[in-house]
């Protein structure tokens, strides 16, 4: 009974607060508040409901004196006001000293009058200087947090819950990744949400949501088709180029449709995130906020791929706890910062965190000069023989493991085989054949050692065929 009566109290005395959320989306954002005035902020291409019913927005001449960026407009307009001050009394000034000078004037008396007002020019001069560089630094500030100087707002105060749609860029968010690498082990990855407000609105949410998605998402009805089969019939026909055309964009048009209507994958904890309490000025400054924080056992080695890019680089891999939305990380260790821009990606059920290029190791790929290939053909069979020569060089003072990722032609076809003949060097060499003619090396490197590698491979084909590789 208690509860029932102070509820009726509130509704009669017309306080009743609604609760503010704020939804950030791909394209477009959604505030919904009990506004306290009129006034809604610096805002552009902003359209407004009061209770589910569209209101106009109003230029207005004036603001707030309590709000935030009416204060720094404010000081701006006072700035812009004082240097169009100091530029009438220059202007002033100048029209003083072009006027006529008396018949007899005491040189004394001369020379001090245009002392002074050399003194009074050159103050001034420096003062509008200092000024403008004023302005221009509150400029700066306020076009950095509000896309418009202009005051927006409604005709008549909304009592109710006001809906605000802002267009794509004013407020918008991103993922970053940290990782820890600790020993080479373990990974501790820490995920972190970015956000940005520059729409001219300072934003005061109980709740905030941000979704890796569109708010506006078509997709084009589709409906079952049978799969006919029949009896070919071949007849022909004749279509002018204006008909080709069209049928080509509406096959366009098709394929677009198709790819709109996908699915929309989405995982609740790693492509939408809530944080509540939010206090979001409008300053266009980033503000970021940690979303997770877990450990994962980690694997990390050096690989190269000598025959698209001759340096080693350091990978490592892990299985995600959660899925990664972003494949930019800052990857540090416990001391130091390892790489503030590494990249990472999926890759055969675990990820690849590629942290940093390996400098201590060198490598130099040639192939074999013409002179040794051997080119014979055997019955109606070419076989041509080719290769090339890796030079790894370890210039650290520590022992180094590399593995190394070369490749041999692989043929599509059966008129062209090819095959490993031998992979030779002074010492055996570990290594794997794969598929797709990939060669996988295992590579140990002592302090300071060069090792010489000579890759041979055999390709065969009808000698009236004409091969590329």
């Amino acid at each position: 009974m208690k509860f029932t009566t102070s509820l009726s109290l509130l509704l009669l005395s017309g306080s009743f607060s609604y609760a503010s959320s704020l939804s950030v989306y791909q394209d477009k954002t959604f505030y919904n508040f009990t506004p306290k005035n009129n006034f809604i902020g610096f805002a552009q291409d902003v359209t407004a409901k009061c209770e589910g019913t569209t209101i106009p927005l109003l230029a207005k001449m004036d603001c707030p004196s309590d709000d935030r960026l009416c204060q720094i407009l404010t000081s701006l307009k006072n700035s812009e006001q004082k240097v169009q001050a100091v530029q009438a009394n220059s202007k002033f000034l100048g029209q003083l000293a072009s006027l006529p000078q008396p018949t007899s004037v005491d040189a004394n008396t001369l020379i001090e009058s245009a002392k002074q007002l050399g003194e009074e020019q050159a103050r001034l001069l420096m003062q509008e200087k200092l000024l403008s560089e004023e302005v221009q630094i509150k400029q700066r500030r306020f076009q950095k947090q509000s896309p418009s100087k202009q005051a927006l707002g409604t005709e008549q105060t909304c009592s109710k819950e006001t809906e605000l749609t802002i267009p794509y860029g004013y407020v918008s968010f991103s993922t970053g990744y940290e990782a820890k690498i600790q020993n080479e082990k373990e990974v501790t990855v820490t995920q972190y949400l970015s956000i940005t407000n520059r729409s001219g609105i300072d934003i005061e949410a109980d709740n905030a949501m941000f979704y890796y998605r569109s708010a506006d998402q078509y997709v084009h009805p589709i409906h079952f088709r049978p799969w006919i089969v029949s009896k070919h019939e071949p007849r022909p026909q004749i279509v002018s180029k204006r008909a080709k055309a069209k049928s080509t964009r509406m096959d366009m048009a098709m394929m677009s449709e198709q790819r709109v209507s996908a699915p929309v994958v989405s995982y609740e904890d790693a492509r939408e995130y809530k944080i509540e309490k939010l206090v979001f000025p409008s300053t266009g400054v980033p503000l970021d906020v940690k979303v997770l924080t877990w450990n994962a056992a980690l694997s990390c080695e050096v690989r190269a791929y000598p025959y698209t890019n001759t340096k080693a680089f350091h990978v490592c891999s892990f299985e995600p706890k959660y899925q990664i939305d972003s494949n930019q990380w800052k990857v540090k260790s416990t001391h130091e910062v390892i790489n503030e821009n590494a990249a990472g990606e999926y890759r055969g059920g675990t990820y690849d965190l590629y942290t940093k290029v390996e400098e201590d190791i060198k490598i130099q790929r040639k192939p074999i000069v013409n002179k040794e290939r051997e080119t014979g053909i055997f019955g109606g069979t070419a076989r041509k023989k080719d290769g090339f020569k890796l030079t790894i060089i370890n210039k650290s003072d520590k022992a180094k493991t590399l593995t190394l990722i070369e490749r041999i032609p692989t043929s599509t076809t059966e008129e062209i085989k090819s095959k490993l003949l031998s992979i030779n060097s002074t010492k055996k060499v570990n290594y794997k054949m794969l598929k797709d003619g990939q060669i996988e090396m295992k590579l140990s490197l002592a302090p300071h050692e060069t090792k010489k590698i000579e890759v041979l491979f055999e390709i065969s084909y009808d000698k009236d065929l004409k091969v590329n590789y």
